[in-house]
């Protein structure tokens, strides 16, 4: 039962119904448009272009920094997902602002060109709702909002969200 529905059975109507439905929500809590773009007028960031091989032969941006070798990729303990770059299935996150959800797990290509991941229930209930949203992870069932450190944004994401460390070789992207 929703909590209209709760306020209709006991015999709530018209403004009062109107009134205590918006009473308990901040101005932070209002509805984030989650699937618009906002146009960009900033500078983009310095990245490098790493050349994918494989049959798709795409190119992604990403800060130097994050790409590693492929061994230091492999040794890598407590892999919670490994997602293959090649594939074409997995070119959101080839893209700034792209984003996956494999295994519980959003991935995204933050603005800055660094991929982030972060699980896919929310804390505020645990739904399996969360997606990446420009330049947060937003939970379409409630609102709650996430910061790409895991911390919340508003009163629905007071609790956090965790947060996965991300690295790549360029051909692959280990969820850690």
């Amino acid at each position: 039962m929703t909590r209209l529905d709760f306020l209709k059975s006991i015999g709530f109507k018209g403004p009062a119904l109107v009134a205590l439905l918006t009473s308990c929500v901040r101005e932070e809590d209002t509805f984030v448009e989650a699937l618009s773009v906002q146009d960009q007028t900033s500078e983009t960031p310095a990245t490098d272009t790493t050349s994918l091989g494989g049959a798709t032969d795409v190119s992604m941006k990403l800060k130097s920094p994050a790409a590693i070798s492929t061994e230091a990729l492999n040794a890598i303990t407590g892999v919670k997902l490994r997602i293959d770059l090649t594939l074409s299935a997995n070119a959101a996150l080839l893209t700034v602002g792209g984003y996956l959800i494999k295994s519980g797990i959003v991935t995204a290509q933050s603005s800055s060109g660094v991929l982030v991941a972060a699980t896919q229930t929310c804390s505020h209930e645990p739904k399996n709702k969360v997606i990446f949203n420009k330049t947060e992870f937003y939970c379409t069932e409630h609102g709650a909002r996430f910061s790409l450190t895991g911390s919340g944004l508003n009163t629905f994401g007071n609790a956090g969200l965790t947060i996965y460390k991300t690295a790549t070789d360029g051909n692959t992207v280990v969820i850690y």
